[in-house]
């Protein structure tokens, strides 16, 4: 069965506490995977992660930022039939909405977001 990880710091992770919770495949009630069963100790070195990383973040110019949102879009596209699947699995879906609707909408979220950063600042952003 495979054993997913937190993804932290730019590393898959176990989770502090060593406990993974069954993942439920909603069409058969059986579980196909064990997701971390992460705690406030996960979440604060997630954190103390992401406050690391935002200074380097911030500074990177906006069309690089861009650029990077734009290659997770282009990846979502690429492996829009293994996310999709991926998706029906988890969420006990139909293939055809998440094929249509569900991956084509996650790759729009971060086209619009990598598009949005090149025209807008303000401080309401």
């Amino acid at each position: 069965m495979i054993k997913i990880a937190h993804y932290i710091n730019g590393e898959l992770v176990e989770p502090i506490s060593r406990r993974y919770l069954d993942n439920l495949d909603p069409a058969t009630g059986k579980a196909y995977s064990l997701v971390p069963d992460g705690d406030e100790r996960d979440v604060e070195r997630a954190a103390e992660a992401a406050e690391k990383a935002f200074p380097a973040w911030s500074r990177t110019p906006a069309a690089q930022r861009s650029a990077i949102l734009l290659r997770i879009a282009d990846l979502i596209e690429a492996n829009l039939e293994r996310l999709a699947r991926a998706e029906c699995v988890d969420t006990g879906k139909p293939l055809s909405l998440a094929r249509s609707l569900d991956i084509p909408r996650a790759a729009s979220n971060f086209r619009f977001f990598a598009t949005a950063i090149l025209h807008f600042h303000s401080e309401s952003h």
